[in-house]
């Protein structure tokens, strides 16, 4: 099973809360399959809409401290041992509950980490996700599935961790 840490940067946007919403109600197909054990909004920020949305999802939320990374501060609070990691109006395509589910029942003690492919995401983005596939990743991306003691020994990765691509896409709503 997996954890979804979602990664909420501008916390007192309503768009960021609705998108926010639509992410985790995405995930309730992965619960259903039972992919999905639980989810992990982070966020710099206090605000009172995540405390809603997060009371009312089940979703634990995690403030980490400023000059802090998001993802380990997530991962200190997640349950399971492979992080799904996104940003609010991630929508996994059809078909990521397979691939994800034979990416983490099969993964080798050694393989550094998963990647969807996000299509919507800006070209320098694109460009250093690629260089990541030839040089290794020194830390997680939206989209990533990496394992939780990864994240727990900090960042950057060290050494580089191989990149997988995975056959699964997230969309932008």
């Amino acid at each position: 099973m997996i954890s979804g840490l979602i990664h909420v940067a501008r916390s007192s946007d309503a768009v960021a809360i609705e998108s926010l919403a639509d992410t985790l109600s995405a995930l309730v197909a992965g619960v259903a399959a039972g992919l999905v054990g639980d989810a992990v909004i982070v966020t710099g920020a206090p605000s009172k809409a995540l405390d809603t949305v997060a009371e009312g999802s089940g979703a634990t939320l995690v403030v980490y401290p400023p000059k802090g990374d998001p993802w380990s501060a997530g991962a200190r609070a997640a349950r399971r041992d492979w992080l799904l990691c996104l940003e609010p109006g991630d929508i996994p395509a059809e078909g990521w509950i397979r691939t994800l589910d034979r990416f983490v029942g099969t993964a080798r003690p050694d393989v550094g980490l998963g990647r969807m492919r996000r299509a919507h995401a800006g070209l320098p983005a694109r460009i250093a996700a690629r260089s990541e596939r030839v040089i290794g990743a020194a830390g997680p991306r939206p989209g990533d599935v990496v394992r939780r003691e990864r994240l727990l020994a900090g960042l950057p990765f060290s050494p580089r961790l191989a990149v997988r691509m995975l056959a699964a896409r997230l969309d932008r709503i």
